[in-house]
């Protein structure tokens, strides 16, 4: 499900079977590395855009959480973190934060969600084909994740 209103009416009615959010970690930068910048937030919307399409009515895909290259690594987790309450607060029991951000990994044990770093690949000159098989490729190792998720979550 997407953060849409005829997604989160759908949402509001099968709360009871949704449990999970996938929580995009996108940053923002004018001034230094924009390319890349701008690749690790392509990167991630399309992973987890396709993340979302195969378990639609599973998971809740929220809108990209944002930041500055340049803030402070402290302020931005603990905006992270209020997310993160707010999302527990609604119900969410486990909110995976998707990112190509290196940065996160040096706060992982610090956030609640559980935190996926896949280093983006450049898309831009691949070809179509290609594209999708290396997309598909990615999902599939973070369904596994998703997956071990849940199977973790009934064994305890």
């Amino acid at each position: 499900m997407k953060w849409t209103e005829s997604d989160i009416a759908l949402f509001e009615k099968e709360k009871e079977y949704v449990d999970t959010a996938v929580l995009p970690l996108v940053p923002i930068s004018m001034t230094s590395s924009l390319k890349t910048t701008v690749s690790m937030g392509e990167y991630i919307s399309i992973i987890s855009s396709e993340l979302e399409r195969q378990l639609k009515g599973r998971l809740l895909l929220l809108p990209a959480f944002t930041y500055l290259s340049s803030e402070e690594q402290e302020t931005t987790k603990n905006r992270l973190k209020k997310v993160e309450e707010e999302l527990k607060l609604g119900g969410i029991q486990h909110i995976i934060s998707l990112t190509a951000d290196v940065n996160w990994k040096q706060v992982e044990d610090q956030v609640s969600s559980a935190l996926l770093w896949m280093p983006a690949i450049p898309l831009e000159h691949m070809d179509e084909q290609y594209k999708m098989e290396t997309v598909s490729a990615q999902v599939k190792q973070v369904l596994q994740f998703v997956t071990n998720t849940w199977q973790s979550n009934i064994n305890s």
